[in-house]
């Protein structure tokens, strides 16, 4: 993890998303700012890939990037607009705006993925499993992730019905056989494979 660090007044961020795959929900992208004290604490408390984290894991994270002051932002995209643009655009649109809404303006993004964030102003790099080697985006990771389960929690409460607190939107057998049972939501991604038929 240590190739991607910021070097004295070089603002480097991290940005990432949560939420490409579900059938039901938004798509949330974080980005985000550490300082070297903050990389080596975050590090020593297992900050890695969200997806290799557990929900309790990431909550105990997600507290201490924000109790340790990390620079963050992020961007959320609801279903419908995922269905007139495609994913793929609301997740690079929900980056893009998470690095515009910093309160500080970095130097250098590093973007989670093989896709560069079309019309970013900052320099950027893309890094291909970036969320488990570059701290500032796996700290993106974590952020994104929680930010998205507490969403999909409340959907829950919504729409009982869905059991969204179990699978969180994903395309689990029990969440198929309650979009059969029921049709879809107002909040289920109706250009996907799953929800359309």
């Amino acid at each position: 993890m240590g190739s991607y660090l910021n070097d004295g007044d070089i603002i480097i961020a991290g940005t990432d998303e949560a939420g490409r795959g579900p059938l039901a929900g938004p798509v949330v992208a974080a980005a985000a700012v550490l300082d070297a004290e903050q990389r080596r604490f975050l590090l020593g408390s297992g900050l890695r890939d969200s997806k290799k984290l557990s929900a309790k894991q990431r909550e105990i994270l997600y507290d201490k990037i924000c109790g340790c002051g990390v620079v963050w932002r992020a961007q959320a995209c609801s279903a419908a607009v995922i269905d007139r643009i495609n994913i793929l655009q609301a997740s690079l649109w929900c980056m893009k705006r998470s690095v515009e809404k910093l309160p500080i303006v970095p130097y250098l993004v590093l973007v989670d993925g093989n896709r560069k964030i079309p019309g970013l102003t900052s320099a950027q790099r893309t890094v291909i499993g970036g969320d488990d080697i570059v701290p500032a985006i796996s700290a993106a990771s974590v952020i994104a992730k929680v930010l998205r389960d507490r969403i999909m929690e409340t959907m829950d409460r919504i729409y009982p019905q869905y059991q969204f607190k179990k699978h969180k939107g994903y395309p689990s057998a029990l969440h198929k056989e309650l979009i059969a049972r029921y049709g879809p939501s107002p909040i289920h991604r109706l250009s996907f494979r799953g929800v359309r038929e």
